[in-house]
């Protein structure tokens, strides 16, 4: 299954230990590929930037730096040729559907219920939460 992360969901997946943490290490021991694009981790590097982040950051002894360093090796890198207007009023969501196209995904997984998971999908792709996608994931390799 080829998946791409919602910046949302890759933050809480790296700082957290909750259910994006255990979504991000089962598509690592399970090896589906996980892909990103380069607005998607400059959307990450941004928010890992930010005062909250920061402070959760000194919590668990890491950087933004090598946080992001770690992430960047498990991603392969996609590169959009377009960028639609699909969510009106959320750009930054187009820049998530754009890359999960161009990935040609199999699933978007976002915590984003006001914008991405109210689309349910597109073009294809199925748009989950965190949890959903575990069980997606799980229901897979049965």
């Amino acid at each position: 299954m080829r998946i791409v992360l919602d910046t949302n969901v890759v933050i809480s997946a790296l700082l957290w230990r909750g259910t994006p943490y255990r979504l991000l290490s089962t598509i690592r021991d399970v090896g589906d590929p996980l892909y990103a694009s380069t607005a998607l981790l400059e959307e990450l590097a941004d928010v890992l930037a930010r005062p909250f982040a920061a402070q959760r950051l000194a919590l668990i002894q890491r950087t933004a730096a090598s946080v992001l360093a770690d992430y960047i090796e498990v991603v392969e890198l996609v590169e959009p040729t377009d960028v639609p207007r699909i969510v009106q009023n959320d750009p930054d969501d187009d820049h998530v559907i754009a890359a999960a196209v161009a990935a040609r995904a199999d699933l978007l997984v976002t915590g984003d219920r006001r914008h991405l998971l109210a689309l349910d999908g597109h073009a294809g792709i199925a748009i989950r939460k965190p949890a959903d996608a575990l069980e997606l994931i799980h229901a897979q390799r049965r």
